[in-house]
Formats: C-alpha cells, structure tokens, sequence
C-alpha cells in the first residue's frame, strides 16, 4: 500500500498545480507527500485548494462514465451495446484481475480521495490561521471524503468473507501502510459511519452553503451516505445496521424550513398534456425533468457530482444507441432490457421517460450542436427500417430496441452544445452532473428498513412507499412487501449513478436466480396502421444477452485489480476464486 499512498498524493500535487498555475509562489511548492506536506498547508488558501482538490476524478471516465457502469451493467436492466474486452467479461461475470482499467482506474482514483481526505484531517487543525467556522468545514469535508471514498470501493471488493478494504486514516504513519484486510467488510462501514457522523456535525447546513459552493458536501449528505452505508451493512447485520438507516433518514425527513427535502414535481408552467406548449415533447408528468440542469438543485437534490462542458463526469452519454443517431455520438453502450421495461406498471409515468420505446421520440443533437426530433425504430435507420417491412431489432450484440432516455435530458436543451454539454464525440462531459444521492432514496432506504424489521404491511413503510408512487402517477395502494420495495427501488433509482441494480440484488440474495434467466430485447415490425408506420408489440421478443452463471460466494465481489496488489508488497489478499 505504500506505492499506493505515494502515486495518489502526485495526482493531488498534479490538482495544486492546475490550481496555482501563474501564481508567483508556485514553485515553493514542488514537493507534496508524506514528511513534507507541513510545507504546503499554512494558509487558508492552500486549505481551499486541498479541498478542491477532492473534486478531480469528477471527469475521468471509468470512474463517471463507462468504468463503474460496466459493474452496474451485471444486473438485469441493461446490456451492453456493443462488444467490448473489458465491459463484456464484466456482465458475464468470467473477467479476471488483470482487466484494465475498467477494475484498476476507480480503485486508483477513490483511494486518491482517501489520501487527500486523510491530509485534510492530518493538517488542517494546525492551520492556526484559519476562521473557526472554515476549519470546521474543512474537517467536515475530510471526514466526508474519506467515508465516500470508501464506500465507492466496499460494496464492490469487500464482505465478510474475503474481508474489508485496508484502513488507513490521518494516523497511520507510512510503516503501517502495509496493513492487512480487515477481517469483515464490516469495519469499514463502522468506520464510514462515524466519519459521516463527524462529518454532520462539523459541515454547514445546505441553506447555509453559498451559491458559488453548491454542489459540495453538507450535513443531509452526510447524514443520507451514513444511512446508504448502513444499508449494505444491514446484509450482514440487519439488528445492528437497520436502525441507523432509520435514525440518518430521520435527521432528513424531519428537516424543516431552507433545508427540508421534498419529492420534486414538474413546474407549473410545464403542461405536458398541451402539444401547443410542450416544447420539449415529452410526455405528461415527465420524471425526466428532474435530471435537467435547471432543476440541478431542487427540493429532492441531496449530493451529484458536478463539473463542465468539457471536464465533467460523462455517464449521461453512455447510454445512446450504437450510432448515436447518425450524430454527435457513437460509443452506443448500456441499453435497458425488456425485463426492465416490463418491471413498471403500466401507467406508471416513470416507464417513458425512464425508457424510450420504439416509435416514441427524444430530442437529440446532431454533430453540430442542433436539436432534431427523433424516432426510436429499431436502432436503424427509419428509412432502411420501413423498406424492409419487418425489422428485427438485434443490431450489435446486446441492442434491445429500447433507448436509454432518463439521463438523456441533459441533451435536450437548444444551445446546449458546448455550454451543458460537450461539443466532442469522443468527451460526453457534461454540466448538468450526475445524481448520485436524491430524496426519493432517503424514503426508499428508511421504507426497507422498516418492512425488514417491523414487517411485510408496515403502515409506516406503506406512507413512504406512497408518496415515491404518487409522485410516478400511481394509485397510492402499495402492499409494503419486500417485493413491492424492491420493485420500486428498480423503477425509481434505476440508471442513477451508485444506487446500483446489481449490489442490491446480490445483498436481498436474488442475482443468482435473476442471473439465470437470458435478456431479451423487443423484434420491432413496421407497417403502416392508419397514418402510423409503427406496430410495437411487447410480446415479440428476442433474447439480447443470455443467461449467465452468477457464483454467489464468488461473485458476492470483483476480484481486487491485480496492480494494486502487486503494489502492496504481498500484503493485500486477493477475494477467493479469483
């Protein structure tokens, strides 16, 4: 681990750099690791450069694009849209530890944060110059980051049996690097826990941030990682973790005044079910809206993660079609599947404009920047499609005829090319971030730690579960079950940044059998039916990607990336069977 704490803090003197390039006393500053760093942290402008530099592996992709979605891409939502070494081994559960940068990069870049986390907490209390409330916040972020890095990386490579992540905070001295596993994952939640509860105590307020300052951590974020943490740590220990979800939900729910959190609805001004005034064309009640840049900061917004048009994180991109429409894009990953299109109710609103079906339309960019009205046929051109008379929809391997629409909002907005979003086929940066904690999970959260405590019909649970299906247009009759909660949670949170699919179907103990079955797309027919040339019938369908074998001791975690423990001189053990 030692190699690993000295290549991160080069990223961080890379930040300081960037940072304080033109600045006549850069170059005092050549030097930052351990023993020297005293040199750097005196002022409160080297505090808040530290702190910013927390913030960049916000554009690097595999960890806010393709990377940690090729994890997420296991679970039975999605499938890859086109063939690739790393992604493909990934869904089928058959890579090793040896593949690139898919495993090596976020791993890399989340224990960067650590490292960076861990100097904020080191030598920020001796900054005697610092104003009482700045040294608070400071602290509060170090806590904040230290836990968020951790929890990026314990759901994917520890658990009770392989162990946790190594531990090392501000008072490991760099003898102690090489320090074994945990032996359960479950010292790292605990840890996670009380750096976030630290963390709410010392950060401000959201009410309390100034604008220029929206977007970094406060206390409901904090409060909402702990109870996510607690979460994962339930399947361990559901007597023991299942309260603290509840008591972190709490200290949210209860929130009054600035800072109370609340589903978001649709502007007033948006009547959706008024084509002579719905210049987006979406449909009524759209869910989408949330994801718009205009709505970045809204009642629900908890914690996203922001940059630029050009340094920003990208997963909003990845899930065009293959082709991105003759345009713009062709990378053409993550594809939602027909089990998941078939997940929600009918009339649930959340459906289309989650996923976009064939013959529904989106507004998309050309190469140029102008927005077109496009139609979903098969993921082929409309012109070839209607030629042949009956299409289907399988085009490169894992296409499902469905359309990735609810993170596409960001590029449905005139003039947003190169202000929201990058003007660069091969970037996919974006302003408009990416949600990676909202209120809708904080009433998720708390319901399933109810129905798993208290009980299937828990009248409480009931009241949380209802207000997430008020807001999707459905009656406000939900059962409370273990399957009405998880069910929900797939339709609510789905193609979100870190809720993952795939972790919360191998903590309930489902992947296995959900595994087992093969993902199907829809064959799609065209003909003309009145003034339509469309027919679009859900029970023709044709399997995208098939069954696979989910191992679920082995498969319980990814293997550690082989570099990393090259690096940690034999001391860090690889998760068994890989």
């Amino acid at each position: 681990m030692k190699s690993i704490l000295k290549y991160s803090t080069k990223g961080l003197l890379l930040t300081i750099s960037l940072l304080m390039a033109g600045c006549s006393d850069f170059l005092e500053y050549q030097k930052y690791g351990p023993g020297d760093s005293e040199s750097f942290w005196k002022t409160e402008v080297d505090v808040r450069k530290g702190l910013n530099a927390f913030y960049e592996y916000t554009p690097v992709e595999e960890c806010t694009g393709r990377g940690t979605y090729w994890y997420e891409n296991c679970s039975d939502n999605m499938t890859t849209g086109r063939t690739h070494p790393d992604a493909d081994p990934i869904k089928n559960f058959t890579l090793s530890s040896t593949t690139r940068s898919a495993l090596s990069t976020p791993w890399n870049e989340m224990t960067r944060v650590i490292t960076k986390a861990n100097d904020v907490l080191r030598y920020v209390p001796k900054v005697e110059s610092l104003e009482p409330a700045l040294k608070d916040n400071a602290i509060g972020q170090g806590y904040f980051f230290r836990a968020y890095g951790y929890l990026w990386l314990c759901p994917w490579y520890g658990d009770n049996r392989n162990g946790g992540i190594p531990i090392v905070t501000e008072e490991t001295t760099v003898d102690e690097l090489d320090a074994p596993r945990p032996a359960s994952v479950l010292e790292n939640y605990d840890m996670i826990i009380a750096d976030l509860r630290k963390a709410g105590e010392l950060l401000p307020s959201y009410s309390q941030l100034a604008t220029a300052d929206q977007g970094r951590p406060h206390k409901t974020a904090a409060w909402a990682f702990a109870a996510r943490a607690a979460l994962y740590a339930a399947e361990y220990d559901a007597a023991k973790y299942f309260p603290i979800v509840i008591e972190m939900c709490d200290n949210i729910i209860n929130l009054t005044g600035a800072d109370k959190r609340e589903l978001h609805y649709l502007a007033a001004d948006h009547n959706f079910d008024d084509p002579a005034t719905n210049s987006y064309g979406l449909p009524a009640s759209n869910f989408s809206d949330l994801f718009r840049l205009e709505n970045n900061f809204s009642k629900e917004y908890i914690y996203s993660i922001f940059g630029s048009a050009e340094r920003g994180p990208k997963f909003a991109g990845m899930g065009f079609q293959n082709g991105g429409f003759g345009g713009y894009n062709t990378w053409g990953y993550f594809n939602p599947t027909a089990e998941f299109y078939e997940a929600f109710e009918p009339d649930d609103t959340r459906r289309d404009a989650t996923i976009l079906a064939p013959g529904q339309r989106v507004l998309h960019p050309t190469s140029s920047g102008v927005l077109t009205n496009r139609k979903i046929w098969s993921l082929v051109p409309e012109a070839d499609a209607e030629a042949e008379g009956l299409i289907a929809g399988q085009i490169g391997t894992g296409q499902t005829s469905l359309f990735c629409r609810k993170v596409h909002a960001v590029y449905e907005v005139e003039g947003g090319f190169g202000t929201i979003y990058s003007t660069s086929g091969d970037n996919l940066s974006n302003r408009a971030g990416t949600v990676v904690m909202r209120y809708a999970d904080i009433l998720l959260m708390k319901a399933e730690a109810l129905i798993w405590t208290k009980g299937e019909g828990n009248q409480d649970a009931k009241d949380l579960l209802n207000q997430i299906r008020k807001r999707a247009g459905l009656l406000e009759n939900s059962p409370a079950t273990k399957a009405a909660l998880k069910n929900e949670r797939r339709c609510e949170l789905s193609f979100e940044f870190l809720p993952s699919r795939h972790i919360d179907l191998v903590r309930w103990g489902d992947a296995e059998a959900a595994y087992k079955q093969p993902l199907h797309g829809y064959t799609v027919k065209f003909k003309t039916v009145g003034t339509d040339t469309h027919v679009f019938d859900p029970s023709e369908k044709f399997v995208a990607w098939p069954a696979r074998n989910f191992d679920p001791v082995k498969n319980h975690v990814f293997p550690i990336p082989q570099s990393i423990i090259n690096k940690s001189n034999g001391v860090l053990k690889q998760n068994e069977g890989w």
